[in-house]
């Protein structure tokens, strides 16, 4: 039988992480460290970290839930699955713990990226900032190799946010470097398509959540009409059900959802979403968000069992001066495992 210790954690910043729910300077996690009578040898770690004001799990009662989980999985033994459907940090923490624990190695499955023959090609992040601050940011990402840069838009004037997007395209080609841009809601419905316009005559790939999510109708009528593709990120978050995902994805019919496991159903809502997405001819790609190189490693060992050829949106385990250390490395624009 499973015994599960809970390890809440603190972890700090480098620098101040901007969002669309403010500045970030700590951030809490709870990892779950999983062993067994039977193999006290072994171990399974998993994080949990909701995100605070976006998650929907993000409830005062967290670690009382969590721990009624822990139990309910000492005492089962196996995961109830659809009883954590509305708590995607906590299912996601017990899936990989569990993962870990089964395999009894951080290559959390086989594939070519946990052999260490193949590198996850991932966009280079610029965090919300002033124009100098931004600008800085993508010189360096250029710099050190990244062919797909993504900007973070929405707290900075938009005409120099502009301005910003077409220094970037008066060095480099959209062949060159892919933009991709995220508003965060920032847009209102009134002149959000007037934006997606301006936007798209600097040959972005796409923009993330161009409206505040829960405008169904506003949202759809930009995704019909829209010169620039558009990523549902934001959006996506307290769907938990497989046929909320299909009603969601029906209506609105984005050109992409970007799928983030501790917000979107862990991994097996995750699924539950990319298969969706595929039958109704939808495109997606991966991201993590803010965890630390436990939570990381586990979504990077599985996106990297999907084949997805687009860059994904992996963090680069270099947010905190705190982080767990794991054998994961950004080389040019790519994050490889070193077994």
């Amino acid at each position: 039988m499973y015994k599960i210790e809970i390890v809440p954690r603190v972890l700090h910043f480098k620098q101040p992480a901007g969002t669309s729910r403010g500045v970030y300077n700590t951030r809490k996690v709870w990892y779950v460290q999983l062993s067994s009578t039977e193999h006290p040898e072994r171990t399974g770690v998993g994080e949990c970290a909701p995100l605070p004001k976006l998650s929907c799990d993000d409830v005062p009662n967290y670690e009382e839930v969590l721990n009624k989980a822990c139990r309910q999985l000492e005492k089962e033994g196996t995961l109830q699955t659809d009883s954590l459907r509305n708590y995607p940090s906590i299912l996601f923490g017990l899936e990989t713990a569990i993962r870990h624990y089964e395999t009894g190695s951080w290559a959390l499955w086989n594939t070519p990226f946990s052999r260490g023959e193949a590198g996850i090609p991932i966009n280079g992040l610029i965090w919300m900032g002033d124009y100098k601050k931004m600008f800085s940011q993508i010189e360096q990402k250029m710099q050190s190799g990244f062919r797909c840069i993504k900007l973070k838009i929405g707290a900075i004037n938009f005409e120099d946010e502009l301005e910003l997007i077409r220094h970037i395209r008066s060095c480099f080609s959209a062949k060159e470097i892919e933009l991709r841009v995220d508003a965060n809601g920032a847009f209102s419905p009134n002149d959000a398509m007037e934006k997606l316009k301006r936007l798209a005559e600097l040959e972005l790939h796409s923009i993330e959540q161009p409206i505040r999510a829960g405008q169904w109708e506003q949202m759809a009528k930009l995704t019909a009409t829209t010169p620039l593709p558009i990523a549902l990120d934001e959006e996506l978050i307290g769907c938990n059900t497989p046929a909320e995902k299909r009603k969601l994805l029906a209506a609105i019919h984005p050109q992409y959802i970007i799928l983030k496991p501790s917000l979107h159903g862990a991994i097996s809502g995750s699924e539950e979403w990319i298969a969706e997405a595929e039958s109704q001819g939808i495109d997606w790609w991966v991201t993590s968000a803010l965890e630390s190189n436990i939570g990381l490693n586990a979504i990077a060992q599985w996106c990297a069992t999907l084949n997805n050829p687009l860059p994904q949106g992996l963090g680069t385990g270099q947010l905190f001066n705190d982080n767990i250390t794991m054998p994961l490395e950004i080389r040019k624009d790519c994050l490889w495992f070193c077994p």
